[in-house]
Order: structure tokens, then sequence, then C-alpha cells
């Protein structure tokens, strides 16, 4: 067996439970796992595709973890957080994900930015 195939399936061994969120182009995995000695921490991945100038596509991810010990301080800060942008920005902040357009006008902002090769430099 490769390492590859070791790796996924002793990651797939300490998978506990997953839940998934779909926004727009972008997905949200919650996977709670558990170490070696049986002890479980959360990872948080953001999935977002994008699409190549050919219309091929690819996903960019980005993963965080959770410990436990984090979590009370975790959570209290993400409530105070969004409940500020709630209460300054209202409830459509959280509704306009769901509108047609909001994926076009992400794709806006992101086609705004110069793409910089630093070996051009």
């Amino acid at each position: 067996m490769n390492d590859l195939n070791e790796l996924n399936e002793n990651e797939n061994k300490h998978g506990v439970l997953s839940k998934v969120l779909r926004a727009g182009r972008r997905t949200y995995f919650f996977d709670v796992r558990s170490t070696r000695a049986d002890d479980y921490y959360l990872t948080i991945t953001e999935s977002k595709k994008f699409t190549n100038e050919d219309g091929s596509f690819y996903f960019k991810k980005h993963k965080i973890f959770l410990y436990k010990e984090d979590f009370e301080d975790f959570r209290a800060i993400l409530n105070e957080t969004t409940d500020f942008i709630i209460n300054e920005k209202g409830e459509e902040v959280i509704s306009d994900r769901h509108d047609s357009n909001y994926d076009d006008q992400e794709a806006e902002v992101h086609d705004s930015f110069t793409d910089v090769n630093f070996e051009d430099i």
C-alpha cells in the first residue's frame, strides 16, 4: 500500500462526524476527528470553486484546527462578532448569499485584483 492510500485510510478511521454547509461557490466542512489518544478536535475547511480561462475549474481550500480547550473562547468571539455584523448591517447580510447575483458580484470583486507573478518583479 502506498503512503497516500495509508494516509487516506488513516484519516477515514479517525473521522467521527462530518457536516457540510453549501453557500454559493463556497462549501464549508465541519469535521470532528479523533487523535491517536482518542480525544476529539474540530477541523473547519472552506473550499471555494474557481474557474480557469479554459472553462475547467479548481478548488482552493483553507483549513483551521480547533481544539476543545479553545471551544468556549472561540464560540464567544464568534457569537460576538457575528452579532455585531447583524446588529450593524442587519439580517439582509445573511440572506445576500442566496441572491442569484451573489456569485457574480463576488467574482467581479476578485477580477478587479491584479495577478502579480513575483518572478516578474
